[in-house]
């Protein structure tokens, strides 16, 4: 599975907005965000920059 690190997290509602932005996106069969390392792991095939660009709208940032 791949994994994102996301900068911007803080609590246990940041987990849940960025889990439901990437559940809505078409490919996406699993997500689980992880507060303690910042970071998210979703299976299916999508693209890079959606992940990007869907954690972007809710006003987060991926970390390279």
């Amino acid at each position: 599975m791949p994994t994102i690190k996301i900068k911007g997290m803080s609590c246990q509602h940041c987990v849940a907005s960025v889990t439901k932005a990437l559940e809505q996106l078409p490919g996406v069969s699993h997500v689980n965000v992880n507060l303690d390392k910042s970071e998210a792991t979703y299976s299916g095939d999508v693209d890079d920059s959606i992940i990007k660009q869907a954690i972007a709208r809710i006003g987060f940032e991926v970390q390279p």
